[in-house]
C-alpha cells in the first residue's frame, strides 16, 4: 500500500485543480492520499467527487503556526470540518492571508517592480493569495529572474523587504484546537530549512501538548536528519509519516515521491476521534 499524507492544489499555493491531484495521486501508483491545502479545506469536495477507483482520501489542512518569531506548520487530518472553534481559526487565517497579499503587492511596487493585485489574482486563480503566487508574478513581471530568487532578504524571503508578516497560531494552541476537533496532528518538514529548522525540544514541546505524528520522510530531509527523527518518534511514542509536499508544477510533480508505511498510517487514524 502506498499513501501520501501531505499534497497541495490550486485551491492554496498548487499549481493543480484538487480534482487533477486525485487523478496524478491514481497516476503515480497511490493508495491513499491526503490533501493539505493551506489553512482551507475549500478542495475537499471536488477531491471527492473526482476520486479515482480504488483510491481513499484522507481530508487535511496544513495550518500556519509560529513559535519563536519562526513560520511551524502542523498538518492536521481527520477533524470535524463543522468544529466552531477551529473553523474559527481557518477563517481567521485565511482573512490575514487576504490582507498580507495585498500590502505585499503594495511593497513591491514601491520596491519597483510592476507586479499588480490584479495580476497576483489571476495566477492564484481565486485562491488565497500566497507567497508563491506573488514570486510567480514576480518571474512574470520579470522582477526577479527565478521563483527562488523572490525568496531572498531582497524581496519576499521571511526577512525580505517585501515580507509582511500574517496571522499564525500557536503551535501549542493550534495541537490542542484539532484534537478538541477530533483530528490527529502532525508536524510538517522539522528539519527544511526555509522556516528554520526545528529541534527536538520543540518536539518534545508539541508532544507534550498532544502531538500525534512527525513528518520523517520528506523531499528536504537529508538522511542523517530522518534517521534522528525516527529515533525520537520511537522515543516519544509518535506516529513517523513520509509525505511528498507536492504543489504541482512548483514542486517537480513530485506526488508519491515520499510514502508513508502502512503501519504507521493505521496507527494515525486509530488516534483520529471518530475518524471514518
Amino acid at each position: 500500500m502506498r499513501i501520501d499524507l501531505h499534497t497541495h492544489s490550486s485551491v492554496s499555493d498548487g499549481t493543480r485543480p484538487p480534482a487533477e491531484v486525485m487523478r496524478r495521486a491514481a497516476a503515480a501508483g497511490l493508495d491513499v492520499v491526503a490533501l493539505t491545502d493551506h489553512d482551507t479545506t475549500r478542495g475537499w469536495d471536488e477531491a471527492r467527487a473526482a476520486l479515482p477507483p480504488g483510491l481513499r482520501f484522507v481530508p487535511g489542512v496544513e495550518l500556519s503556526c509560529e513559535l519563536d518569531g519562526r513560520s511551524l506548520h502542523l498538518l492536521a487530518y481527520l477533524f470535524d470540518p463543522d468544529d466552531p472553534e477551529l473553523n474559527a481559526e481557518l477563517a481567521r487565517l485565511q482573512e490575514s492571508r487576504d490582507r498580507r497579499g495585498r500590502e505585499m503587492v503594495e511593497r513591491l511596487r514601491e520596491l519597483g517592480s510592476s507586479v499588480t493585485l490584479g495580476q497576483v489574482e489571476r495566477i492564484a486563480g481565486g485562491a488565497r493569495i500566497g507567497r508563491p503566487h506573488l514570486a510567480r508574478a514576480m518571474v512574470e513581471a520579470g522582477t526577479v529572474a527565478s521563483f527562488e530568487e523572490a525568496f531572498t532578504a531582497d524581496w519576499i524571503g521571511a526577512d525580505g523587504r517585501a515580507n509582511v508578516a500574517r496571522y499564525a497560531l500557536d503551535p501549542v494552541r493550534a495541537v490542542r484546537l484539532v484534537r478538541a476537533a477530533g483530528g490527529v496532528s502532525v508536524l510538517a518538514h522539522p528539519r527544511v530549512e526555509r522556516g528554520g529548522a526545528f529541534d527536538d525540544a520543540v518536539i518534545r514541546r508539541l508532544a507534550g501538548a498532544g502531538l500525534d505524528g512527525v513528518e520523517v520522510d520528506h523531499p528536504g530531509h537529508e538522511p542523517a536528519d530522518r534517521a534522528a527523527l525516527r529515533v525520537l518518534v520511537a522515543e516519544l511514542g509518535l506516529v513517523g509519516t513520509g509525505s511528498s509536499d507536492d504543489h504541482g508544477e512548483l514542486s517537480g510533480d513530485r506526488i508519491g515521491c515520499e510514502t508513508t508505511a502502512p503501519e504507521a498510517f493505521r496507527r494515525l487514524v486509530a488516534r483520529a476521534g471518530g475518524a471514518r
